[in-house]
């Protein structure tokens, strides 16, 4: 028993010791599982989501010296967007060093399956055969830095099916059906899609990778889709946006075939070029590779963004038919693209390579641009200074420029075959102080291998072809003058970067701007060089030369880049260059339509493509004209450049344009529309300037330029009056003279519209001297200053007449003028609003401009002998400073300046009735100090009619502060006032405290923000609905904006709910402006709307809405595209749409309160991405209104003891009418000028006074102190008292004598009375008649209609 115990025990101890060891193995088996799956790949199944993460950490675990997994952002469904790392030492921070970056992005369409697994078996594939035995392998990772993404829409993936071969499933999209490869920012803008662009929210994945390829700045890449076999290459789309057939090549388009043809040629199906697909059987590509664009249309595609934002060149690989193959095809598909992509790989070691470091300490430089000249297509540098270029083999000019640092050019640069080619860059630092001539660029370089010199073909003035000094060429002789050395065609980015060069290296000099942007998005850059660039100095003329309006006529872009280099660099050094720029604020703008230049060809002689922008309109016909209505939208390059024009005072101008070789003048069209002489008043100044340059191109000057081309035509002293030529209505030149200081002319520089760039140093020689020879015709004629006697200030927008020519010039901002004359003696006369004239005679010289100052005398009540009684108000050092304020804000760059400096970021949507409301409450909760909200009343739907007054202090009265009403949403379709005013009512509240402009505007002010006055149409209006009626009306299907009426008279009906309520806040006094917006056209209206002959104060009314209208980027240039457009963007509203009811004529009539409507653009209700634009576009204008509010007259009336006199009626100019309010204040804007005021009060004699009023000064307070009125019916009260007791005298004697007499003669007449006794009853009858008839005519009286007639009430209510 003992015995079968023990044996017992041992066999439970074996059994559980087995147990223990099975277990343990079983554990060690399931945490091995993951890495026994890493090595036993199948090949025939797909990894979903969960399995792919699981498989990458496995590898990254596997292989930790050369994998590294990481995730660059995460899907619209949180799935991490995997990337793995394969390279030497991959953890490294510095591994990539010395390394080229390359990538492959797979799955990017969901359903695209084929990429996602054959990127995990590449991966496996080279993490296990490196240092295994493959050498090829090895070196790969040793030498390269390769990021894998098996799946780049790991959502999609998710929901594709397998087997769906045609993509007729789900999943091609990611979660929010965003097709990923349509969502990257394209350079091509589709001007027919109307959708917005694709946000982070909607499409992460794209936003991630976008910023994964900026910061890795890759070198060559891939993106692997399915749906036929096909390599891809850039670029994806065209311009022209058709289907399929157009070849949108790229500046390294020979690279991307030979890339492109690499992948394929090492693929057995795509090498074919016949993929052979079920769906399209016939399609063939050549040599198995297609330009993108050329095969079909892909706006948004990602290999394009790597090219053009990155340092990447992306090809697309289509590696299947079938998209979701079934997974036993798996192996055969990467059996078939194991080769290629391994090849494809290799060749980002291809080109040329190296570092630029800096020669002062040897540190590395990054972001430095390497340009190869002929390649319109830079990249930059890395972290550590290194750059990786893939070229062909050849030779090459290859540049390092970097900001700071003298830029250098290695000539002829050889690459070779097979590995990439080093070459490093030691850049020289520019040295502090250095005069900015000494800057030179060289050509020295660190290479690998010597540089064969490439042979200059300019040749310098004075020299011989050798570039050596002529033989009589003494020592003490001045220095030639530096020459341009880079004579070759630039393309955008090539300019871009050649401006922004120039701009660093000589920042004393040149400032580079943008004035605004091409249809494309382009920048429409400029160049001012000048000793003080960014500002107009008093006295100096502004220049400036514009080129390649049209895109095809090229040379003038060169020219200017040209005169570019030669200004900066021989400053200093050259006396002409420098007595320019230090004299001159010279205005460069290279490309007028850059969009255009990108489509044409060099070489086009006659040719028309790439003439015109991208919507196909011609830039040189889209100006306003003086005697064709130009019916064209006006385009954004027009817009900008009218803008640019109205804000800087030039003088002289040049459009530089190509196709013959002439200077041409105005005008360039007449009124009959035929070829004939159109004289402009300055033609002898035109004249003059003209053959100043045409004196300087010899061929030009000859007169017969294109002898090939046009044997006929001739052009006498190489000059020609534009229509006299041909006839262009709308052209720029034309629009330069009629509406701005400039004179311009334009000139055709050879007749080669776009020639090949071995002939630009020819054409750089022919136009130099007559280049700067025409700059220095600025300096010609008269200029001087207009000021004030008084005080000396300058005074702007003052008027330079010249006696017998009808061309008129204002002074700028500053005071300044410059008037071109032709030698001779001339009459000038200098006026100004408020001012005495003022006449001088002037001997202009030949050959400089003389000096002529103007100072005038204010026209005031003293030289008129009407000074006020009163004593002038006391000003208080607060009011002239804040008057100071108000200056500075109308004049210069002030208004701008404020706007620049309170930059607010917005997330702009439309709000309906219960978000605003809330909107308005948030404000008032945030803002208590300087925000209160009030109800006006409700609308028919009882929804709140709310007021937002902005103040310093709110809820108390100011009755000395003017109060402005801003009103939207009248017209509930019309909704874009409304979310205007929201915002900047949120601007003014947020810059409160911040800014001390809109502090003290908003301390000054009190400012009445009604949003919406029809709440209950805005709930019905729908957005994109840009002409549609929905919502205009208010429940009751009343247009609110016709039921303003003043008298029950005129009113047929009772007023609506929302009526009543605004006219109460119309109703209050002292307001003194109110501005109304709303839309469906681009234009700013001044009263009236109803129908009157003539318009009281129009001038003042008219005034305010130019103010509007010049304070906008658009308005004021008038849009073709809008109905009703007026004069500058300002018309009166009757003449638009005319009513009666209006909510502006009550205003006026009853408010006595100025209001203008605005409408803010052509659409009623733009879609909700417009608001943005819209609001910059408004935003000046607003705060401008806010501004125009404190100017005017405005005064105090009291009585001799210091009595304020409320009620006072002001009379302005005889006719409207405004009143004093507490504390007998008033207020009340008026167009600049001269103003007669008469102030009226029950009991007090009536004063009268003679007031000034200024465009850019706040107005002064006038006191107007009243007499009693001792006038009796208008005569001396001593008088009429005399003449009335001498009256009462007279009447006493009268009296006394007819008693007497009548007491003498009682006797004879009793008889008489006894005769009248008999006849009493019929006396008493005829009485009772005669009663009787008085009874029926005051009866008759009584039903009379004793209101004024329509007509008397409409007058008689007026101001």
């Amino acid at each position: 028993m003992p015995r079968l115990r023990v044996a017992l025990f041992c066999l439970l101890m074996l059994v559980a010791l087995g147990t223990t060891t099975a277990a343990s193995a079983g554990a060690e088996t399931t945490a091995a599982s993951g890495d026994a799956a890493a090595d036993a790949e199948s090949y025939s199944e797909y990894y979903n989501y969960a399995n792919l993460t699981a498989r990458l950490r496995s590898l990254a675990r596997k292989y930790p010296r050369i994998a590294n997994l990481s995730s660059v952002g995460r899907s619209v469904e949180g799935r991490e967007l995997w990337v793995l790392r394969i390279t030497k030492d991959a953890d490294a921070d510095a591994a990539d060093a010395g390394k080229p970056r390359f990538k492959y992005v797979g799955n990017m369409h969901g359903d695209e399956t084929v990429s996602r697994q054959v990127l995990v078996y590449l991966a496996e594939y080279l993490l296990a055969g490196y240092g295994a035995g493959d050498p090829r392998v090895t070196r790969l990772v040793d030498d390269t830095d390769i990021y894998v993404m098996p799946s780049m829409n790991p959502d999609g993936f998710e929901r594709a099916v397998e087997g769906d071969c045609e993509g007729r499933g789900s999943g091609r999209g990611n979660a929010r059906d965003v097709d990923l490869n349509r969502s990257f920012p394209d350079q091509f803008p589709d001007p027919n899609q109307q959708t917005p662009g694709v946000g982070e929210e909607n499409a992460p994945e794209v936003f991630a990778v976008m910023r994964w390829i900026r910061e890795k700045k890759f070198v060559l890449s891939a993106n692997l889709h399915g749906g036929t076999v096909v390599a891809s290459y850039p670029f994806d789309d065209s311009a022209a946006h058709r289907m399929e057939g157009v070849y949108s090549r790229s500046a390294d388009d020979d690279l991307f075939r030979y890339l492109a043809r690499v992948y394929a040629q090492n693929h057995p199906v795509m090498n074919t070029g016949k993929p052979d697909c079920p769906d399209n059987p016939t399609e063939t590509f050549k040599d198995g590779i297609t330009n993108g664009a050329k095969w079909y249309d892909v706006p948004g595609g990602m290999q394009d963004y790597n090219y053009l934002h990155g340092n990447c060149l992306e090809v697309t690989m289509e590696l299947s038919c079938c998209k979701y193959p079934h997974a036993s095809q798996l192996q055969k598909e990467w059996d078939m693209n194991r080769e290629s992509l391994l090849a494809y790989m290799e060749k980002v070691h291809i080109g040329v390579r190296g570092y630029v470091t800096a020669a002062n300490n040897g540190s590395a430089l990054p972001d430095v641009s390497i340009v190869v000249a002929g390649i319109n297509h830079n990249l930059t540098t890395g972290r550590y200074g290194d750059y990786y270029r893939l070229l062909l083999p050849g030779q090459y000019n290859i540049s390092a420029i970097a900001p700071g640092y003298t830029s250098k050019t290695v000539h002829s640069f050889q690459v070779t075959e097979g590995k990439a080619t080093k070459l490093n860059f030691t850049l020289e630092p520019v040295a502090s102080g250095v005069n900015a001539a000494s800057t030179q660029s060289t050509t020295v370089a660190t290479t690998a291998h010597t540089p064969k010199p490439a042979p200059s073909t300019a040749i310098a003035p004075g020299g011989n072809e050798s570039g050596s000094p002529s033989p009589s060429s003494a020592p003490e002789a001045k220095p030639t003058p530096l020459q341009p050395h880079d004579f070759r065609h630039h393309n955008y980015a090539d300019m871009e970067l050649f401006l922004r060069r120039h701009s660093s290296e000589f920042p004393a000099i040149a400032h580079l701007s943008s004035i605004g942007q091409s249809v494309e998005g382009r920048e429409l850059y400029v160049m001012v060089i000048s000793d003080n660039p960014t500002v107009h100095e008093p006295g100096e003329p502004e220049f400036k030369y514009v080129g390649n309006m049209h895109g095809n006529e090229v040379v003038g872009r060169e020219l200017l880049l040209n005169l570019i280099e030669y200004l900066c660099r021989n400053y200093g050094s050259d006396p002409e260059v420098t007595q320019l720029v230090n004299s001159t604020r010279i205005h460069i703008m290279p490309s007028m339509n850059p969009d255009g230049y990108e489509v044409a060809r060099e070489g086009d002689v006659q040719g028309y493509k790439g003439r015109n922008n991208s919507n196909n309109f011609d830039l040189n016909r889209n100006f306003p004209d003086q005697f064709v209505t130009i019916t064209e939208p006006r385009q954004p390059e027009t817009v900008a450049v009218m803008n640019w024009l109205k804000s800087v005072p030039f003088v002289l101008s040049a459009n530089l344009h190509g196709g013959s070789l002439v200077v041409n003048y105005p005008y360039d069209d007449d009124k009959k529309g035929v070829t004939e002489y159109s004289k402009c008043p300055d033609d002898q100044v035109f004249h003059q300037v003209s053959k100043a340059y045409s004196k300087e191109n010899p061929l030009m000057y000859k007169g017969h330029p294109c002898e090939e081309l046009y044997p006929a035509e001739y052009f006498g002293e190489g000059i020609t009056n534009g229509a006299n030529w041909y006839n262009v209505p709308g052209g720029m030149q034309d629009w330069n003279y009629l509406n701005t200081n400039c004179f311009e002319v334009t000139i055709e520089l050879g007749c080669v519209k776009f020639p090949k760039a071995k002939d630009l140093p020819s054409y750089w020689e022919q136009n130099r001297k007559a280049m700067l020879q025409f700059i220095h015709q600025v300096h010609r004629g008269v200029k001087g200053t207009v000021s004030d006697i008084k005080d000396g200030s300058g005074i702007p927008n003052a008027t330079i007449s010249v006696l017998g020519i009808d061309h008129n010039v204002t002074t700028a901002q500053t005071g300044d003028y410059w008037r071109l004359l032709i030698p001779g003696t001339f009459q000038l006369i200098a006026s100004a609003r408020g001012y005495e004239p003022m006449k001088i005679y002037a001997t202009i010289p030949k050959d400089r401009v003389e000096v002529v100052d103007f100072k005038l005398t204010r026209i005031n009540t003293e030289s008129k002998g009407l000074a006020p009684k009163g004593p002038l108000a006391t000003q208080d050092p607060s009011v002239e400073e804040f008057q100071s304020f108000i200056k500075d804000l109308s004049l210069g760059g002030g208004l701008e300046e404020l706007v620049r400096s309170t930059v607010t970021e917005n997330s702009f949507r439309y709000r309906n009735y219960k978000e605003m409301a809330e909107f308005l409450r948030g404000l008032t909760l945030n803002f208590p100090k300087i925000t209160s909200r009030r109800s006006l009343g409700e609308s028919v739907e009882f929804r709140t009619i709310w007021a937002l007054e902005i103040s310093n202090r709110p809820n108390e009265a100011e009755p000395s502060e003017p109060k402005i009403r801003f009103v939207a949403g009248i017209h509930g379709n019309a909704p874009v006032g409304t979310e205007l005013l929201l915002e900047f009512a949120a601007f003014l509240c947020i810059n409160y405290d911040k800014n001390p402009a809109v502090t003290k505007l908003i301390n000054k002010t009190r400012i009445i923000i009604l949003p919406s006055v029809n709440p209950d149409g805005r709930e019905l209006a729908k957005e994109k609905q840009c002409t549609s009626t929905l919502g205009m009306t208010n429940s009751h299907g009343k247009d609110l904006d016709s039921d303003f009426f003043g008298n029950a008279s005129q009113r047929v009906v009772e007023a609506q709910a929302e009526t009543k309520a605004v006219k109460a806040l119309i109703l209050e006094r002292g307001q003194t402006l109110s501005v109304s917006l709303d839309g469906g056209s681009l234009l700013a209206t001044y009263p009236y709307d109803k129908p009157v002959q003539t318009v009281e104060n129009e001038g003042t009314l008219k005034y305010l809405a130019n103010v509007y209208a010049r304070n906008h980027p658009k308005m004021h240039l008038g849009d073709p595209g809008c109905p009703s457009n007026g004069q500058d963007g300002v018309l009166r509203a009757a003449e638009r749409q005319s009513h009666m009811g209006s909510m502006k004529d009550f205003s006026v009539d009853f408010g006595h309160c100025p209001e203008i409507t605005v409408y803010t653009g052509c659409c009623l209700f733009p879609p909700a991405d417009q608001l943005a634009t819209l609001w910059a576009e408004n935003k000046k204008a607003l705060l401008s209104m806010l501004v125009e509010a404190h100017k005017g007259v405005r005064g105090v009336v009291r009585d001799k003891s210091g009595k304020a006199i409320v009620g006072a009626m002001i009379v302005l100019n005889g006719g409207v009418r405004v009143y004093t309010a507490e504390g007998g204040f008033f207020h009340a804007l008026l167009a600049p000028g001269n103003h007669n005021i008469e102030a009226v009060a029950d009991g007090y004699q009536q004063q009268r006074q003679e007031v000034v009023v200024s465009s850019y000064e706040a107005a002064s307070i006038i006191v107007i102190e009243f007499d009693m009125d001792n006038s009796i019916f208008g005569l001396p009260r001593e008088f009429v008292v005399a003449a009335a007791a001498a009256s009462m005298t007279a009447l006493v004697v009268t009296a006394c004598i007819i008693w007497c007499v009548c007491s003498a003669k009682s006797n004879q007449q009793k008889d008489g009375f006894h005769r009248l006794r008999q006849h009493r009853d019929d006396y008493e009858d005829e009485i009772r008649l005669t009663s009787m008839g008085s009874k029926k005519s005051l009866l008759g009286h009584e039903f009379q209609d004793e209101s004024e007639s329509d007509e008397d009430t409409l007058y008689a209510n007026k101001l």
